[in-house]
């Protein structure tokens, strides 16, 4: 017996829960299928359990470094177990939020099932066939091991895994040298692991050099051994070691791999569903649309940037558009980024160094925290915002210091153009920031309307006409 949907989505981190939400919200009829944890990797094994760690590595480095203000707590007792007891206890607050039990107050049908494409309009999830005008994929990617000679037969540890290590390592090595890399890395040192980072040059490659050279510095300054190398070979016995490139040998006790991440696209059967892929994951057009037009991927699992408050930015996008016909395309002029380190890396639109490839000509503005009275105060006066403009527009922002990504939502304005409680309502904001409490109450303010009566008819009727051109 095959079973009819307005809209079937496939996936339930965020991408995924926010086009469901948004679609019932609407008044169609849903179907959201997941095989997994609901809330995906950002509530369960990314995001949150991530800063939730980095929280607790800030508090005994405040100990220790509280001298310099004439308060001096001394060396910090860290619980292990309390630490992990707080990871958990963040994912458990937030969780309620992604359950199956809220989505289905919502009038969402939650299939807990595996899905695969029969044709270019059914899936079966589970036992169960499921037929539909449109179809969203979101099911995310997961880490991916590099080909490095035995480490697969090492076991290392990913963000899979290491949320649930039951005691502190003793020394921790780090293979990559991106945000996640990073973040662990002066993390678990701050929790007193001993840390060893492994990772080809340039550290966080994608950003702003003299920003970076800050967040390097403080590793260093905090006892974060940084190999600037590759790993050629993995080998375990009693411990770990790394055989690098530069010929240098790191020995340790547990291995972190955070190089890379995959598409979770290999049990969709896809090509029953005339979806085309690439090495990056479900080729997409603006509109988030594939090959299959009536199928939609979002989130990691397509080509493109992969960040929480993008996977929840796209999901707003394809629930209007396919409720509504309302055919919006993704706007990346303002699409922020954060390293949660000590000082925060910082980033909206393109760094001063991509801004001359694609510009040539640019203008930028440098200001230190040197001179910001608030830092100052604080006694901590790291780093600096540098604003790149061109003919006289900024196009990107990068900020070092504490609280970076706390800053950057003004710039998001500034460069969109669109400075209206509506506009930041709609707005990318980093996740997870406290900034996103200003998008919150302004989306708040426009919900009534958003989901009122007339948008729900129309909604409606479409869904019936059966003529949606997405």
């Amino acid at each position: 017996m095959t079973e009819r949907f307005d809209l079937v989505v496939i996936g339930a981190g965020a991408a995924g829960l926010t086009a469901a939400g948004g679609a019932a919200l609407f008044g169609l009829k849903v179907a959201l299928v997941e095989a997994g944890d609901m809330g995906g990797e950002c509530l369960n094994t990314g995001c949150v359990p991530s800063k939730a760690l980095i929280a607790a590595a800030a508090r005994a480095s405040t100990g220790r470094s509280g001298a310099r203000l004439g308060v001096a707590l001394g060396e910090p007792v860290v619980d292990f177990a309390a630490v992990r007891a707080h990871v958990d206890q963040a994912i458990a607050r937030i969780a309620p939020e992604d359950s199956q039990e809220r989505f289905e107050a919502m009038g969402v049908a939650v299939i807990r099932a595996r899905a695969r494409f029969l044709d270019r309009s059914t899936i079966l999830a589970g036992n169960r066939r499921l037929k539909a005008g449109r179809f969203v994929i979101a099911t995310g990617s997961r880490p991916t091991l590099p080909p490095i000679e035995g480490l697969a037969e090492a076991a290392p540890l990913t963000n899979e895994t290491l949320f649930g290590l039951e005691t502190l390592p003793s020394h921790l090595i780090v293979l990559g040298g991106g945000p996640v890399g990073i973040e662990m890395a002066q993390a678990f040192r701050r929790l007193g692991a001993a840390v060893t980072l492994i990772g080809a040059a340039p550290w966080l490659g994608r950003e702003d050099r003299e920003a970076v050279a800050l967040v390097v510095e403080q590793l260093g300054m905090e006892g974060v051994v940084l190999l600037a190398t590759q790993a050629i070979r993995v080998e375990r016995d009693h411990e770990v070691r790394v055989h690098c490139a530069n010929g240098e040998v790191a020995a340790g006790s547990h291995l972190l791999v955070a190089t890379g991440r995959t598409a979770n696209i290999e049990t969709l059967d896809l090509a029953a569903a005339g979806v085309e892929t690439g090495a990056d994951g479900i080729v997409v057009d603006a509109g988030r649309r594939t090959s299959n037009r009536r199928i939609l991927a979002i989130g990691d699992c397509r080509a493109g940037p992969r960040f929480t408050h993008v996977a929840g930015y796209e999901g707003a996008l394809v629930a209007a558009r396919v409720a509504l016909g309302v055919r919006g395309k993704v706007d990346w002029r303002a699409l922020p980024r954060v390293t949660y380190t000590d000082p925060e890396l910082a980033q909206i639109g393109p760094t001063q160094a991509e801004a001359e490839a694609r510009y040539g000509r640019i203008e930028v503005t440098r200001e230190a925290f040197a001179h910001n009275h608030r830092a100052v105060t604080e006694g901590d006066t790291r780093g600096f915002l540098k604003l790149v403009r061109h003919r006289g527009r900024v196009v990107g922002v990068t900020i070092v210091g504490a609280h970076a990504g706390e800053l950057l939502l003004p710039w998001a304005q500034v460069i969109t153009g669109r400075s209206s409680s509506f506009a930041l309502g709609s707005a990318v904001i980093a996740y997870p920031t406290r900034s996103e409490i200003a998008k919150a109450a302004a989306f708040a303010t426009w919900q009534p309307a958003l989901f009122g009566r007339w948008p729900k008819r129309w909604a409606r009727l479409r869904a019936r006409a059966r003529s949606w051109r997405v």
